[in-house]
């Protein structure tokens, strides 16, 4: 990750576009290869690991009307000059007072993404002020953020009439309705991290994905869903898992161990379905047909671009996407500032190759339990094993990265009373931590 493009360029560049035609600039892509070679090139960019950031989710109450959804013009009154054009195109979109953007999600979702800071001391005094100030801003217009990672009392409805969520929302229809609750009903901390250099980067990719499971069933905190136990811990996970799996799903094995990532995830890239054809007079939304389809005809008109390319990889959401540097998506939103939590497991074993590769180590049994983690949470006893050794070693290496002493002592209690202990935050009542 590099200050340009940046760890918010996703959300900023996802809200821009929105209602868009392609740019008439990009190369034309004419052949498989040349297109493969394109994401290789963009989707790791090598450097030294030196940046991190975070993108959090809350989905939101009204308190005058709480079993109803939140509005848009209430959103964009609260959020004043920070309110993204996706709500009003006139808007000057300030950033918050340490850097972090807004946008909105599609089912009235409130994300901030930071800006990407060199460690996580930084990080964390700028986000924790920043989520203060939007949090102020939503309280002031009786707006505040759920406690959980997936809204358990509303069903999901789709509050931003965009091309691009009607076009998720047509595609993922056409699966079940697991789709539309991913959409508009959950919310995630998701981790941004530089993806190394070298030999390093298929190291650092290979970790975050081992570490995935883990991780996930440690944070699960959405067992809820419009007013029913689904019987899972992480019910955000299982949505996005079976709204698409081919889009969401984590890859396989050979993939995450593989010496070239990039190749690998080029190859996953067109594999892909395509999700939506951005077009001028009107956006086409395929069925059945990948990127590769495309490149070789196999929708009308004109052949696809690199910013088409560009444009399918942000429509693409396994647990890690890399965009340059790597995007972990795996988590559950967390009560009050327990974002922070993952956000500090994650950096204090990447910063470390001898602490990462022990970490790894202790994973290697759990590396599969996707489904067990969103599932079963630390009830699985290899996971729970797994997740004993790689927060001890988190917690042990959190002075090097000079995490606060506040942050030291929130996951060392997360560790002693919840982790040795086999429990997540769905175990707890809701909005304990």
């Amino acid at each position: 990750m590099t200050q340009k493009p940046g760890v918010a360029v996703v959300a900023q560049a996802v809200t821009a576009a929105e209602d868009a035609a392609p740019d008439a600039g990009p190369s034309v892509l004419h052949d498989c290869a040349d297109a493969e070679a394109y994401v290789a090139s963009v989707c790791f960019k090598h450097g030294p690991p030196t940046l991190v950031g975070v993108e959090l989710e809350w989905l939101l109450h009204d308190v005058a009307r709480p079993g109803r959804p939140v509005t848009l013009a209430s959103l964009a009154a609260a959020l004043g000059p920070h309110t993204p054009r996706s709500l009003d195109p006139a808007s000057p979109k300030r950033p918050l007072p340490a850097g972090s953007e807004i946008t909105v999600e599609p089912g009235g979702q409130i994300e901030i993404a930071s800006p990407p800071l060199p460690g996580l001391p930084d990080l964390v005094g700028a986000t924790v002020s920043d989520a203060e100030v939007l949090h102020g801003l939503l309280a002031a217009h009786g707006l505040h953020p759920e406690s959980r990672a997936a809204d358990a009392s509303r069903p999901p409805v789709r509050l931003l009439d965009l091309p691009r969520y009607r076009a998720m929302e047509q595609a993922f229809d056409r699966i079940g309705t697991c789709g539309r609750t991913a959409m508009c009903s959950t919310s995630a901390v998701q981790v941004c991290v530089d993806a190394g250099q070298g030999a390093e980067v298929a190291r650092r990719w290979s970790a975050v994905h081992a570490l995935g499971p883990v991780l996930l069933a440690a944070f699960a905190n959405s067992p809820t869903l419009n007013g029913r136990d689904t019987g899972w811990k992480s019910a955000r996970w299982m949505s996005w898992l079976q709204a698409d799996e081919a889009r969401t799903g984590p890859p396989p094995v050979a993939d995450v161990d593989a010496l070239d990532p990039a190749a690998a995830w080029a190859r996953r890239v067109m594999e892909s379905p395509v999700l939506c054809v951005r077009r001028d007079d009107g956006w086409l939304v395929p069925e059945a047909v990948t990127f590769a389809d495309w490149v070789c005809g196999g929708l009308p008109g004109p052949p696809p671009t690199t910013a088409d390319l560009d444009y399918h990889v942000s429509t693409l959401f396994p647990p890690v996407r890399p965009h340059g540097h790597l995007e972990v998506r795996y988590v559950d939103m967390q009560p009050g500032r327990g974002w922070a939590l993952p956000t500090a497991v994650l950096t204090a074993l990447l910063a470390d190759g001898a602490v990462l590769d022990r970490a790894r180590e202790a994973c290697e049994p759990a590396r599969e339990r996707w489904v067990s983690a969103a599932r079963r949470g630390l009830e699985d006893p290899v996971l729970a094993t797994a997740a004993a050794a790689v927060f001890e070693l988190a917690v042990a290496q959190l002075p090097a990265v000079g995490a606060p002493g506040w942050l030291v002592e929130d996951l060392t209690t997360m560790t002693e009373h919840r982790v040795l202990r086999g429990l997540c935050p769905a175990d707890l009542p809701e909005g304990e931590s």
